[in-house]
């Protein structure tokens, strides 16, 4: 039974999983939108935490929150500074999984992961 194994292993190491999210979390933060697998987009939901720890450390006067958006976030000064106030009236749901084919040699469902409430793409197109 698998009762209570709350997360997919992908099959990967643990260290290597821990690394591509982070990874993947990275990229999100940067191009706010990413294309990868359905089971690795429907995974990074609950990876995705640093929206929220950049709302609460645009209220905090405290920088212990700043520091806590992936342990290392690379873009951190984003995260604090744009959407920290972006989302800080959203109680979660920060991301949009949209299922976007099968990708071409192995046929694996493939999605768009988005953050939400981005700006208006038509001046600036996505890079998808």
């Amino acid at each position: 039974m698998r009762h209570r194994h709350g997360l997919r292993k992908l099959n990967r190491t643990s260290s290597h999983r821990l690394a591509m999210f982070r990874n993947m979390t990275v990229s999100l933060l940067k191009h706010e939108v990413i294309q990868t697998t359905l089971p690795k987009a429907k995974e990074l939901r609950r990876v995705v935490r640093a929206d929220d720890y950049a709302r609460q450390a645009s209220h905090a006067r405290q920088p212990a929150p700043r520091l806590q958006p992936l342990a290392r976030p690379r873009h951190r000064y984003k995260a604090v500074s744009e959407l920290g106030p972006r989302y800080a009236k959203r109680n979660g749901g920060y991301l949009r999984i949209l299922k976007y084919g099968f990708r071409k040699g192995d046929n694996a469902p493939m999605a768009l992961v988005e953050l939400l409430d981005r700006p208006d793409r038509r001046k600036n197109p996505s890079r998808l």
